[in-house]
């Protein structure tokens, strides 16, 4: 018989501590920068292309530098397999970006809120996976958060916007379940997956943004003649795209490393409360960097979505709990139906 190998040690407060920190901090500057580009460029796929084209390129220089733990590799077979990842990523990511184009900071996640019912959905129609009551009244709950933010609140939001922030929703939820398949492309490396989906994805959206017809902003942002019209004290637009550029390329190619280790030491409960924190933090950043309105009715639809996702996030664990012998059988005996796990619909995986 195989020696099993020893239960693995916690880690530590301080370890998780800093990974959640981390994360929240990364998250938000992200979608802050994002936001302070957005606001006065006209690229917004030449921006995305940016930050990816960075990303892949510190993969190389920390590949180079012997800085990664597994060295990297370019198949044109494994290229092939990660098709439709990256045709998910390319989309989500750009309806993401002009998501977050169109509506203030502190809506973005109202425009986005619809990820958790539009994964359970997903998971039903492709997986087979039934959820349970509970999870669809989590599901219910985020679902009214969204409704009060986009009818119920009297302020002014871009219905283009809230658009491309519900087709952003619906692509997240496709990209979880075809995510699980795409690890298996590239041997269950996390590591490697990003590697591709960076570089990949990069060299998609450089032909697609020429047919957006961004090639005549991007033409103007590199060589017009901005820089010289800029008052005392302000940034240009280039000088703006630029900045913006390298901070979410590196974040973002900070975040692919970080993310082996957060699977590794952070709980989904951790996971779904730091989202919170920082969903609360954004809507505070946005009326205080960008002078957003937060009304009752925004403040409500952000609180009501919150409360869902963290109640999901209880469900789901309680559910995942092993149930006792007693109510095995009793639900037998009753003919009731088998709860799927909500972590195989994640990860993609057939009810067994």
């Amino acid at each position: 018989m195989a020696p099993q190998n020893p239960p693995a040690k916690p880690a530590s407060k301080l370890l998780v501590t800093g990974v959640v920190v981390f994360y929240l901090v990364a998250a938000l500057s992200m979608v802050m920068a994002n936001k302070w580009v957005l606001n006065t460029t006209t690229t917004p796929l030449f921006f995305l292309w940016a930050q990816l084209a960075i990303a892949a390129g510190l993969f190389i220089i920390s590949d180079a530098m012997r800085l990664l733990p597994d060295r990297l590799t370019f198949d044109l077979a494994t290229c092939k397999g990660l098709i439709p990842m990256v045709g998910l990523n390319v989309f989500g990511l750009s309806f993401s970006n002009y998501t977050l184009k169109y509506v203030d900071a502190s809506f973005y996640q109202v425009a986005r809120g619809l990820v958790l019912p539009f994964t359970v959905c997903t998971s039903f129609i492709f997986l087979h996976a039934r959820p349970s009551l509970r999870i669809l009244l989590c599901c219910a709950v985020v679902t009214m958060g969204f409704f009060i933010g986009v009818f119920l609140d009297g302020t002014p939001i871009s219905l283009v916007g809230v658009f491309f922030g519900v087709a952003s929703s619906a692509i997240t939820a496709v990209h979880s379940v075809v995510i699980k398949q795409s690890l298996q492309v590239v041997g269950g490396s996390a590591l490697s997956l990003s590697w591709y989906t960076n570089l990949l994805s990069a060299a998609v959206i450089l032909p697609l943004l020429i047919l957006a017809g961004e090639g005549p902003d991007v033409l103007k942002l590199l060589f017009g003649i901005d820089e010289l019209l800029v008052k005392a004290g302000t940034m240009s637009p280039l000088r703006t795209f630029l900045w913006g550029s390298m901070i979410t390329g590196i974040l973002g190619f900070m975040m692919s490393i970080a993310s082996l280790l957060s699977i590794k030491v952070t709980s989904p409960i951790t996971h779904m409360v730091s989202s919170a924190v920082r969903g609360v933090a954004a809507s505070l950043l946005g009326m205080w960097l960008f002078h957003d309105i937060i009304t009752t009715g925004r403040a409500s639809s952000i609180a009501t979505i919150l409360f869902g996702s963290i109640l999901y996030t209880w469900v789901k664990h309680r559910e995942s709990q092993p149930a006792s012998k007693d109510k095995d059988t009793t639900s037998t005996r009753h003919g009731l139906y088998e709860r799927v796990k909500m972590d195989d619909m994640e990860k993609g995986e057939h009810p067994k």
